[in-house]
């Protein structure tokens, strides 16, 4: 089952990636795929890429036309789920142009199946949108945290940044001096 999966998010990506070069969509991979990129595993059942907020519509029209629903819509996000379980979910994160270009400024190409590559956000990049998503889910703290601590642990993004980040969002107060959760996170 678990191979089917792999290889169905495969035809996903390859669908989805042929769909943004075509177009000339500007994308990053983030979330479990893309810390899967940068070296760290974890189950997941969606795909999550950040893309520019003028091209919301296409999007969203393309994934409709490849069987998948809209099952949340917002200005700054959309989630869609395929009838078929093993197709999974797409979540997309819509990012006005000064975020858009700062992120796209920044991706790395990164090898994800035999033969993808795909951008995929820095790692700084990821965990300011994993701290955003804390604020403003709070039920995602502990798998967000997990996340940005084996980031840290990795040492391919920088406490001080991460700190940063908490205090933007006004989040600092669950963070001790070592970047994690006070109460024993």
């Amino acid at each position: 089952m678990v191979a089917n999966q792999i290889m169905n998010f495969r035809k996903v990506f390859e669908a989805l990636v042929s769909f943004f070069e075509e177009r000339r969509i500007d994308y990053a991979l983030i979330g479990a795929f893309a810390l899967m990129a940068y070296g760290y595993a974890r189950f997941t059942r969606d795909v999550d890429f950040v893309v520019r907020k003028e091209n919301k519509g296409h999007i969203i029209a393309f994934v409709e036309s490849l069987g998948y629903e809209t099952v949340y819509i917002s200005e700054g996000f959309s989630n869609h789920v395929h009838p078929l379980s093993s197709l999974g979910r797409i979540d997309f994160v819509y990012v006005g142009e000064s975020t858009a270009n700062k992120i796209f400024s920044e991706v790395r190409r990164l090898k994800l199946f035999k033969n993808i590559h795909v951008p995929v956000a820095s790692p700084e990049h990821i965990v300011a949108l994993k701290v955003f998503a804390i604020k403003n889910d709070p039920q995602r703290f502990h798998s967000e945290m997990a996340d940005i601590k084996a980031l840290m642990d990795m040492k391919i993004v920088n406490e001080d940044t991460v700190k940063r980040y908490f205090k933007k969002w006004n989040l600092v107060d669950v963070l001790d001096v070592n970047g994690v959760k006070k109460n024993g996170y």
